[in-house]
Formats: C-alpha cells, structure tokens, sequence
C-alpha cells in the first residue's frame, strides 16, 4: 500500500515542503536570513530573464534582424534595452511592487512589446 505521502500530487508536495522550511525560519526566529533569500531570489530571476533573452536573440533572431532596416533595428533595440531598464527598475530591492509603480511597470512592458511586435510584423510583411 502506497504512503499517503506518496498519493500527493507533486505541485502539493513542494508546497508543503517549502511551507515546512519557512516555517522552520519563522519559529527559529531567522526573519532577517529570509529576508535576505528573498532578495537574493529576486535578483537571480532577473538575470535568468535576461540571460533566457539572450539566448534566444542569440540563436534564432540576431540573423534575421540583421537584414532589417537601420530605423527597425534600432527601434528593436530599443524597446528590449527599455524592457531589461524597466524589469530591473521592478525587481529593484526595496523598491513595492503595488499601485502607481505596478501600473507604470506594466504600461512601458506593454509598450515596448507592442513596439517591438510592430516592427517584427512590418519587417515580415512582404509587399501584402
């Protein structure tokens, strides 16, 4: 007969595993050691982002922009440099991440994709 710890689904399991080890931190009283890995965590996903972006301009795009036009190309560039400032600027420790900040991250992300969607569509239109 299986352990009910085995009847778990996954996603479950990890949760109560990382349940168990904050509260582990909270009753030894380790509030500053989480605090801490929090920030750590942050800056390690926005590399990962970024690192993630690199690779896959990289491999797949850098070819194929090459053939774009000078004002398409910069206008690309421009947008991904303005999406790394504004993720960098979001995950940026002691910076909240609620209200007015929130809306304006999720403003320039907006508008930097539609930019860069926009110049990737009109450089893949060919005459129609």
């Amino acid at each position: 007969m299986r352990s009910l710890w085995d009847r778990l689904p996954p996603l479950l399991r990890a949760f109560l595993v990382v349940g168990l080890i904050a509260f582990v931190f909270v009753v030894l009283g380790q509030y500053q050691t989480l605090i801490a890995l929090s920030l750590l965590l942050r800056i390690v996903f926005f590399l990962a982002i970024t690192f993630f972006l690199y690779l896959l301009w990289r491999d797949r795009l850098r070819g194929d922009i090459e053939t774009w036009s000078t004002r398409a190309k910069a206008v690309f560039y421009g947008a991904v440099a303005l999406i790394v400032a504004d993720l960098a600027a979001f995950f940026w420790p002691g910076r909240t991440t609620v209200g007015p900040d929130a809306l304006a991250f999720l403003l320039v992300l907006a508008l930097a994709g539609f930019s860069m969607w926009r110049v990737w569509r009109d450089e893949h239109s060919y005459g129609v």
